[in-house]
C-alpha cells in the first residue's frame, strides 16, 4: 500500500464516522415539537409545574401557538410527559426564554431544578432567564393577537431593553456564573401582564439562594447598571427638579437628559470589623427635555449640582434598600476579594450579612455636555 494513500483514506474514514454519528441524533422537523418557551412555577398546594409554548407551523389554524402544563417532579421527567401529549418529539434545544414565577422564587435552592439544562450538551444555554411578577401560566395563555409569538416578543423586548440598560439580558449561563461566584447575588429580567398585555418592569434581584427579594424599575436599573460599570451611551433618565414652577395638569418641572459616557471607580477598605464602600461616578450627559424656562447655557453649573444630587439621592435609596435584603448585585464582593482578600474570605460565605453592615459613600458628577440644538 501507497503509504502517500493512507492518510487519505484515514480522514475519509474519521469523516464518516463523524457524519455517521451526528445523523444518530438528528431529527426531521415533522417529527418534532420544537417549544419556544419555558415555564417553571409552583402551584396553590406548592407542587412543581412545568410550561411550554411550541409554534404551529399551519396555515389552516389560527392560533399559531400551542401551549401545555403538567405537574412533573423534575424537568427531564417533563419531556417524556410532553411527549405523550404531543404529535412529535419534544425537543428544548431551542428555548429562547425560561420564565420563573413569583410563587417559586419566594424559595430557595430552585436553582437545582435547571440541572439538565448544563448537564445534558444538547440543551442550549442562552436561554434568557426571566421573572414573572406572578403566576407563569396568566403570561404564558396570555396570546395576544396583535403581537408576535410570546417567546419571540420576551426574548427582543429583553435584549433590546438591554442595550438601553433598562434590563439584563441573563442567559442560563450568565444566571449559573452568577450562582457559583460568590462576590455577588444574581439579577434577572422582570415582566408582568398589565391589563392584558406583557409590560417590562425592570429588574428583579435574588439573594445567594436564588430566593426573590426586591424589585427595580427601569430607570432604577440603569443606574444599577452604572454602578456595575455596564452601562452603555444612550440610556434616558429622568428627575423633577425642585423649585420650578409646575402648570397642572402638565409635569412642567421635568428634565430628561441621555447619558453619555460613564466613569464608576469603586474603592473597598476595611475598618471596625466592616467594610467600606467608595462610590464615585462621573458622567457626562446631552439635555433631551427640559420643560421649564432656564437658560442653560448660562446657569448649566447649578443645574449640573441639582442634578448630580438628584441622582447620588436615588443611587443611595437603592443601596439602603440593598443593604436591607441582604444582596449584592453590583458584585462589591469581587472588589473586596481583590483588595481585602483575608476579610473578604471569613465573610464569603455570609456575604449578605456583610453588605447589611457595611458603610458606603456616594458621589455623583454629572457634567451637561450637548444642550441641543434648541434654545
Amino acid at each position: 500500500m501507497n503509504r502517500r494513500h493512507v492518510p487519505v483514506k484515514l480522514l475519509a474514514l474519521i469523516a464518516a464516522s463523524f457524519f455517521l454519528s451526528a445523523c444518530g441524533d438528528q431529527l426531521t422537523l415533522e417529527n418534532a415539537s420544537t417549544p419556544l418557551a419555558l415555564g417553571l412555577d409552583l402551584d396553590e398546594n406548592e407542587k412543581f409545574h412545568f410550561y411550554s409554548s411550541a409554534p404551529v407551523f399551519s396555515k389552516n389554524i389560527k392560533k399559531k401557538s400551542q401551549e401545555f402544563s403538567d405537574q412533573a417532579e423534575t424537568l427531564r421527567q417533563s419531556k417524556a410527559i410532553q411527549d405523550s401529549h404531543s404529535a412529535g418529539s419534544v425537543q428544548g434545544r431551542n428555548f429562547q426564554v425560561i420564565l420563573l414565577g413569583r410563587h417559586m422564587l419566594q424559595y430557595d435552592d430552585w436553582f437545582s431544578m435547571l440541572d439538565v439544562i448544563f448537564r445534558d450538551a444538547r440543551n442550549t444555554v442562552t436561554d434568557r432567564i426571566i421573572a414573572v411578577d406572578g403566576p407563569v401560566n396568566e403570561l404564558l395563555y396570555l396570546n395576544p393577537p396583535d403581537q408576535p409569538l410570546l417567546p419571540i416578543l420576551l426574548r427582543t423586548m429583553v435584549d433590546t431593553k438591554t442595550k438601553k440598560s433598562e434590563t439584563y439580558s441573563t442567559t442560563a449561563q450568565e444566571l449559573h456564573r452568577q450562582f457559583l461566584e460568590k462576590g455577588v447575588t444574581p439579577y434577572i429580567a422582570e415582566v408582568k401582564v398589565v391589563n392584558n398585555q406583557v409590560q417590562l418592569k425592570g429588574s428583579a434581584l435574588l439573594n445567594e439562594q436564588g430566593k426573590y427579594k426586591m424589585s427595580l424599575n427601569a430607570q432604577e436599573t440603569i443606574l444599577l447598571n452604572i454602578m456595575q460599570k455596564q452601562a452603555d451611551p444612550g440610556f434616558s433618565l429622568s428627575y423633577r427638579i425642585p423649585g420650578k414652577p409646575v402648570k397642572l395638569p402638565f409635569a412642567t418641572n421635568m428634565l430628561s437628559f441621555t447619558g453619555g459616557k460613564v466613569k464608576t471607580k469603586i474603592k473597598t477598605a476595611y475598618k471596625n470589623g466592616k467594610f467600606m464602600f467608595d462610590i464615585h461616578i462621573k458622567m457626562t450627559v446631552g439635555l433631551s427635555e427640559h420643560l421649564f424656562p432656564i437658560d442653560v447655557a448660562n446657569d448649566a453649573a447649578p443645574l449640573e449640582k441639582q442634578v448630580s444630587g438628584l441622582i447620588q439621592d436615588q443611587v443611595e435609596g437603592i443601596i439602603k434598600r440593598l443593604k436591607k435584603n441582604k444582596i449584592d448585585p453590583i458584585g462589591l464582593g469581587v472588589y473586596a476579594r481583590a483588595f481585602q482578600y483575608a476579610q473578604f474570605k471569613q465573610a464569603q460565605d455570609n456575604w449578605g450579612d456583610a453588605v447589611s453592615q457595611a458603610d458606603f459613600k456616594v458621589k455623583v458628577d454629572l457634567k451637561i455636555g450637548a444642550m441641543g440644538p434648541v434654545k
